[in-house]
């Protein structure tokens, strides 16, 4: 295991030279392994000082994490520019900033009372006594970011373990090293190395990383890494939450409102150019549709990035070897017989890659196998919604499944029958966005969830604390065993 997990690592967030990262955790020095270890006895130290800090003291941090953040919001964005070689201040802005800010003020809002003990009933047979869940800081916390959306995916998670009462340490990608490194410094200034910090370094700091026996690791990233990292938390039992991903998919109703089914689909898989773990994967849709699909996508891509080439707003693919992987697919599915309809070019130079819709892309294609993660759109026709269910209910459970549908019967049916990490009716993404609404995955999506209250949950001990009354009933059914217990025991299984 110890040999496989930074090998998994390294598929992951291998790059070329130009997205290199040291070998250590950058700001520790010595040995990688000793400087984690180190870094995390001095947060499991510093817990038991104060394992129980005021809601005074956890909104103090949030605040400062949300002033730091928000103050040095155009670096961030621009930090962001220079790793993915293009990518919009308005689009960090509406997909990183926007969701983190409503996170960050919910916790600020709700959190004192999220964490407040809750009364529970005690049952009759245990009257007078009390009972109540208090919500407990669970210690030291390991988050684990990944590339696609390195602000988000890193300060989010950390946002339900400040609001839980807990230290943390936050590994970030290698990929987008000036953001990783820009974060890493920007924590630095708000909060002590044994409260926060953040990690960078290359597979093996990854892989040491989550060999640590944190109290719960968060880990969003692939379905294969995730594998490796649950296998690495349970040398520890540390308990884990796997955000994944998978092949999410889009069904599109045969009564819905066509036009806008694609509007806003498109809009969702070319947010980040598809980059984006919910982002949908393929299009199931009435049998025919599939040219007009084609005709709207192509005439409202036009519309939402005019002069492709010269566009701002487009973001690039995150490297060269991403990039290939995409044109790889693409090309394995047209050998195979598949139809490539691009709704603009693309150039290898810049990693600007258009939208592709693919018609008659085999079902054994790596293409319609593996999580897409970019803007390559598959069209999959169906006869009925009946095939249309049996088709995703026989894969993978996917991390989102979009449904474009407005009769109740149908928006019905297709909650009740897919199981899916969340769903969204008649939108692409936002759930994601929803402040009350948890986010995780089910099965090969992942395991967990968090935001809001369920964040909080997930990094507490909801910890179930009976009280007994002075006056009680213990003593009637303590040994030795007769008569009298005999009735009682009757009686509280009768009634």
């Amino acid at each position: 295991m110890k040999q496989d997990l930074p090998e998994a690592f390294a598929r992951q967030h291998r790059n070329d030279s130009s997205h290199s990262a040291p070998h250590k955790p950058s700001g520790l020095p010595g040995d990688p392994n000793e400087a984690l270890h180190a870094l995390f006895a001095a947060q499991r130290e510093a817990h038991l000082r104060a394992p129980f800090p005021a809601w005074s003291e956890r909104a103090r941090h949030l605040r400062a994490l949300r002033d730091v953040l928000f103050a040095h919001q155009d670096a961030l964005a621009e930090a962001m520019n220079t790793d993915f070689g293009q990518r919009s201040k308005a689009e960090v802005a509406l997909s990183e900033f926007v969701v983190l800010k409503q996170e960050i003020d919910a916790a600020l809002k709700h959190g004192e009372r999220w964490m407040r003990p809750q009364r529970r009933r005690a049952g009759k047979w245990l009257a007078p006594g009390r009972a109540r869940v208090i919500p407990q800081p669970l210690g030291v916390v390991g988050i684990v970011a990944p590339w696609n959306y390195p602000l988000l995916l890193g300060a989010s998670p950390l946002v339900c373990a400040l609001a839980a009462g807990n230290r943390a340490m936050i590994k970030m990608s290698e990929l987008t090293p000036r953001t990783s490194a820009l974060f890493e410094e920007l924590i630095a200034q708000t909060f002590a190395p044994e409260h926060v910090a953040v990690v960078n370094g290359d597979a093996a700091v990854g892989a040491a990383f989550t060999a640590l026996p944190f109290d719960h690791l968060l880990f969003t990233g692939s379905t294969r890494v995730g594998h490796e990292v649950m296998r690495a938390a349970a040398a520890n039992l540390t308990p884990v939450t796997l955000e994944l991903g998978g092949k999410s998919p889009v069904l599109i109703g045969e009564h819905a409102r066509f036009d806008y089914a694609v509007d806003s689909l498109l809009l969702g898989k070319t947010l980040n150019a598809g980059q984006t773990c919910i982002a949908p994967d393929y299009v199931l849709l009435p049998r025919g549709g599939e040219d007009a699909f084609i005709a709207r996508a192509r005439t409202r891509f036009a519309e939402l990035y005019p002069d492709f080439a010269n566009n701002g707003d487009y973001t690039s693919i995150i490297s060269a070897r991403h990039y290939e992987r995409l044109e790889r697919l693409a090309d394995e599915a047209q050998a195979a017989g598949a139809q490539l309809h691009p709704l603009g070019p693309r150039d290898a130079a810049t990693r600007r890659f258009a939208p592709v819709i693919v018609t008659g892309a085999g079902a054994q294609t790596p293409l319609m196998q593996e999580e897409i993660f970019g803007p390559l759109l598959p069209l999959v026709p169906y006869d009925s919604l009946d095939e249309a269910l049996r088709y995703v209910n026989a894969r993978a459970r996917p991390l989102a499944l979009y449904l474009y549908a407005d009769d109740a019967q149908t928006v019905e049916r297709v909650t009740r029958e897919t199981v899916a990490g969340g769903m969204s009716v008649n939108e692409t993404l936002m759930h994601i966005a929803a402040e009350g609404l948890p986010f995780g995955g089910v099965g090969a999506s992942g395991m967990g969830a968090y935001h809001g209250y369920e964040g909080f949950v997930t990094f507490s001990q909801m910890k179930p604390v009976f009280t007994q009354a002075r006056v009680n009933a213990r003593g009637l059914i303590a040994p030795p065993y007769g008569k009298l217990f005999n009735l009682l025991i009757r009686v509280m299984l009768k009634f």
